[in-house]
């Protein structure tokens, strides 16, 4: 496979308890635009990607982490690469807010390849999602 392709969005599908909750997390509190929708699903549209909330509350949740860089990260999760000053404006969106972090934003591999802005945190259903940066998307892939 070529590294030169083009850049397609990716879909994703998900579990939650509620869509009346997912609706106000992903389109209030992450600024997602809905898409289509019906009482059993919603679309959104996640950084220019479709992800889809299906209600599937005996689906929610996960508990395995690994280790990465001293933090126990959720081995199951999701979420998008943002350009830096992107990532710090929802950065301070979530703090400000209050929200509870798995792992509270900082700067990963400080000074080594891949080094790179992330934090973690759950929706309401217990989906861990990740927002990245990067100062360049060169090193999205460094070794």
């Amino acid at each position: 496979m070529s590294n030169t392709h083009e850049l397609r969005p990716f879909h994703l599908a998900f579990p939650v308890h509620d869509l009346a909750v997912a609706r106000q997390f992903y389109g209030q509190t992450l600024g997602c635009p809905e898409g289509r929708s019906s009482d059993q699903w919603i679309d959104f549209n996640f950084y220019g990607h479709q992800i889809v909330a299906h209600l599937a509350p005996s689906e929610c949740g996960s508990n395995a982490t690994s280790a990465v860089d001293a933090h126990n990260v959720p081995v199951r999760h999701f979420g998008v690469v943002l350009d830096m000053p992107t990532w710090q404006t929802l950065a301070d969106k979530l703090v400000a807010a209050g929200t509870q972090f798995v792992i509270e934003p900082y700067i990963r591999f400080k000074g080594e390849p891949g080094e790179q802005a992330t934090m973690f945190f759950m929706d309401p259903s217990g989906n861990a999602l990740e927002f990245k940066a990067f100062n360049s998307l060169d090193s999205l892939f460094a070794k």
